[in-house]
């Protein structure tokens, strides 16, 4: 199976990349004929669409971290709950 059959929901993040930057190539060299233009347009759309998915998904969960990084309390004070206790 070429990379280009391949579901883009499969791919890795590195693969779906790697396939975006060879779309673009393909497509500025301007020696495509123009169906095939237009379904590696359609694949590059697709791609993209799902690597800005992949990395607002990404995003997200780094500030859930950094949100629980940031809240986690220091050692005086766990040790002061805990005395409390």
């Amino acid at each position: 199976m070429s990379t280009h059959d391949q579901p883009i929901e499969e791919m890795t993040f590195r693969e779906a990349m790697t396939e975006l930057e060879g779309i673009v190539a393909a497509l500025e060299s301007g020696t495509l004929e123009l169906e095939e233009s237009l379904a590696r347009y359609a694949r590059g759309t697709a791609l993209l669409s799902s690597l800005q998915e992949r990395l607002t998904a990404a995003e997200q969960r780094v500030e859930v971290l950094m949100g629980e990084l940031s809240e986690a309390p220091d050692d005086q004070v766990q040790d002061t709950t805990l005395l409390k206790a």
